[in-house]
């Protein structure tokens, strides 16, 4: 953040109840409190978090193909290839002719994969709530649109950024 003129910022500039530094911690302190309410509700799925989180984009975004997902998902190709062999060997994703580009792989899920992710849905969602305990309904819905606005622009920004390796560093 700059001023109009380009200069830094002054430390009375910063984010109005922060000191330098404090977004990164609390940013931090959520992702740590996700990662483990959440990787415990989808622990039946291979690669748990990362599988669970194609296995939606799948269902929910249903991307072209496969470079579609991993660019989505942020995640490195040759992972990614792993990542689904894993899924389609557990019945829960099959690979299929890209309709755009026959050379090119969709993936698309099973009934099976349809299923599990309902279920897990569930579980996630209870872990979400979990995890929201203490914030108003009003809170919860502020903090979600706000997420939601401030990932997208740094997805942007920054279209081939892998969000992975902010819960990789965690561990």
């Amino acid at each position: 953040m700059s001023t109009s003129r380009g200069t830094p910022p002054s430390i009375s500039q910063t984010l109005p109840g922060f000191l330098p530094g404090d977004l990164g911690w609390h940013l931090g302190m959520i992702l740590r409190g996700h990662q483990l309410a959440v990787a415990q509700s989808v622990a039946p799925v291979p690669g748990q978090v990362r599988g669970y989180q194609l296995l939606s984009t799948v269902v929910h975004r249903d991307p072209a193909n496969q470079q579609a997902l991993g660019s989505h998902l942020g995640i490195d190709r040759t992972v990614l290839t792993y990542l689904i062999d894993d899924l389609v060997e557990a019945q829960l994703v099959e690979r299929i002719a890209a309709p755009s580009d026959r050379r090119a792989r969709k993936i698309i899920a099973t009934a099976r994969g349809e299923k599990l992710l309902a279920e897990l849905e569930v579980k996630v969602n209870a872990a979400e709530q979990e995890l929201l305990t203490g914030l108003s309904d009003t809170q919860s819905a502020q903090l979600a649109g706000l997420i939601s606005t401030l990932s997208a622009n740094i997805h942007n920004a920054q279209p081939g950024a892998n969000p992975c390796e902010a819960m990789d560093l965690l561990g």
